[in-house]
């Protein structure tokens, strides 16, 4: 890796945080110097602007998700304890989550559904591709006979999606989890009592 690689990974370390913090509008310069130690010069030299930087940021938070859910996904053999597994991801790390100031997917929808245009096909993306993950653990159960084969995998994909983004939302703005485990607690009767055969 040369150095300008490692300068460049350094500050979207450093500041990702930050963006899915403070959120990527309100994220100044000033921030990103003071996070990384670096000059407005080191850091616009390795990226042309901040909204260069705020992309950047938000692929590297969007990619520690995506990786936490293939790990719960991937930890189970069956599809039915892949989606609980799933599941049980969020009881467990919700807390750090939250610390982390939520889910970057969630943080990033708000702001570039109608102020940042730069971002929006970029969040659109990770939700596709989480929606494809779902979906694809679904078509498997239905494929061995887990799963009733009239279930729509891709319309309860985002069904869960939602529940869980929103469970999420609720209990940060609450400072209360229990929003969360609600939302958890009703995908789960999804799974039981619509998906399972």
């Amino acid at each position: 890796m040369t150095k300008a690689n490692r300068t460049r990974n350094f500050i979207i370390e450093k500041t990702a945080a930050i963006f899915n913090t403070k959120g990527y509008s309100a994220t100044s310069l000033s921030d990103m110097t003071a996070a990384t130690g670096l000059t407005k010069g080191s850091i616009y030299g390795n990226f042309a602007n901040r909204d260069e930087v705020a992309i950047a940021a938000y692929e590297y938070n969007s990619k520690a998700l995506s990786e936490q859910i293939d790990r719960a996904l991937n930890a189970k053999e069956t599809a039915k304890d892949k989606l609980m597994s799933f599941v049980a991801h969020y009881r467990t790390a919700w807390k750090d989550e939250f610390d982390r100031g939520g889910c970057p997917i969630l943080n990033a929808s708000v702001e570039a559904d109608d102020n940042l245009p730069f971002l929006k096909e970029k969040v659109q993306q990770s939700i596709s591709s989480w929606a494809l993950k779902l979906s694809q653990v679904i078509v498997e159960g239905q494929e061995h006979g887990e799963f009733k084969k009239e279930a729509s995998a891709r319309d309860y994909a985002y069904v869960m999606i939602t529940l869980i983004e929103g469970g999420i939302m609720l209990g940060k703005i609450t400072n209360d989890e229990k929003h969360l485990f609600l939302a958890l607690d009703r995908v789960v009767q999804l799974i039981n009592n619509e998906i399972i055969r």
